[in-house]
């Protein structure tokens, strides 16, 4: 499913995002444009999967892989964290690094404007700034298991010193985030 959604998003990109906002370049630009930005994307997701993967075995934990999939990536650990402090260390280090990457890519986006480079390059360039902030912020969602709810139970299971009791209210936070954005989707449609 990996080459779908690579081919997916780079359709995407080349299509509908660039074009409008770098109007009269030549179509194939736009088409280089949507691989690099596809590329990025998916080797950013890879690089905050492999973050969480890193500071998982720092605390011991077998790692199992890493898997792509169409709304990001998954770290698989073979076990649950072995403390509350594990567990929100290994969560928060997923949004910290989209975070710096966005922080990076902005600068080099940035330097690019300062120093005239193509509106190609830096097109894509912003976009991995943009792309990784979002995937930031979305992450920090505390719904269960995104990497916010993950950090969500942590702070359960340091309160109530229980992992189980903390992966329930952490689910029932998940649950009532995404009933939420149900109800917000449906009111937007009418």
């Amino acid at each position: 499913s990996w080459f779908l959604i690579f081919g997916l998003v780079t359709w995407s990109l080349a299509t509908g995002v660039f074009p409008p906002r770098f109007q009269n370049l030549p179509v194939y630009i736009y088409w280089i444009m949507g691989v690099s930005g596809a590329v990025g994307l998916f080797l950013s997701v890879v690089l905050h999967e492999l973050m969480h993967s890193l500071i998982a075995r720092r605390y011991g934990l077998p790692m199992k892989g890493i898997t792509l999939f169409i709304f990001g990536g998954v770290a698989e650990m073979g076990e649950e964290p072995p403390s509350a402090k594990a567990e929100f260390m290994i969560a928060v280090v997923g949004p910290l690094s989209s975070i710096a990457i966005a922080a990076i890519f902005y600068g080099i986006n940035q330097v690019g404007a300062a120093s005239g480079w193509s509106p190609a390059i830096n097109g894509v360039v912003g976009y991995l700034a943009m792309i990784n902030g979002l995937l930031a912020v979305f992450n920090l969602v505390p719904a269960f298991p995104l990497d916010g709810g993950r950090i969500l139970r942590s702070i359960f299971w340091s309160i109530s010193g229980n992992l189980r009791r903390a992966t329930r209210w952490a689910a029932m936070v998940g649950q009532g985030i995404a009933w939420l954005m149900i109800f917000g989707g449906t009111s937007m449609i009418f």
